[in-house]
């Protein structure tokens, strides 16, 4: 087998664990709609079972995903890159990053409403870095209430009740970077700058 064949075999596992949490399933509740027994799941998910056909065409269905997005086999010929929006609260999610687990990069678009939403501060763990592309965002961070203008910059610990919102009803554009376990995105300023 091809180098290029075992990297693409060696990801599997932690994609298909990494599918799993974000879907919130549990390895007995895929075994139920699989028909794969658990252990298989766990021995899959950890790389001490290689992927077949017969295992990941139930998880493609199960997942309602197709076998290319389990596998992260890369696209040959069409260098077009298919993005599938997630819709979740009411936003728009855009991932841009396809490979499980590290930081995950997203556009995010919070569509415009009559009147803004009044704020649900929400905690989970990670570590989120976010860039505003156009609209006015309202960044509602433990006792701190900001408004942030395209351009405008913000990172902070998702352990603390945070919530993101339209400032004005208007329609809001970002960029999201976000990763687990205190994965910290960081910016050069220039050449030979040290990280923030």
């Amino acid at each position: 087998m091809d180098r290029e064949t075992e990297d693409v075999l060696d990801v599997v596992g932690p994609r298909l664990r990494a599918l799993r949490r974000e879907r919130g399933i549990t390895l007995a509740a895929l075994s139920a709609a699989t028909g794969v027994s658990e252990s298989t799941l766990s021995r899959l998910e950890s790389g001490q079972r290689r992927a077949t056909l017969e295992l990941l065409l139930p998880l493609a269905r199960t997942y309602g995903v197709p076998l290319d997005d389990l596998v992260g086999a890369p696209r040959t010929g069409d260098p077009r890159i298919h993005l599938k929006p997630i819709r979740r609260y009411g936003m728009v999610f855009i991932p841009l990053s396809r490979r499980p687990g590290g930081t995950q990069a997203f556009k995010m678009i919070i569509p415009a409403r009559p009147e803004p939403l009044q704020p649900t501060p929400q905690t989970h763990e990670g570590a989120e870095w976010l860039y505003v592309l156009n609209g006015r965002l309202r960044l509602v961070l433990g006792e701190r209430d900001l408004v942030l203008s395209p351009g405008e910059a913000a990172e902070f610990d998702t352990s603390l009740p945070h919530w993101l919102g339209s400032a004005d009803g208007g329609a809001v554009e970002l960029l999201i970077l976000f990763g687990l376990q205190g994965v910290r995105s960081h910016l050069r300023t220039g050449p030979g700058s040290a990280p923030r």
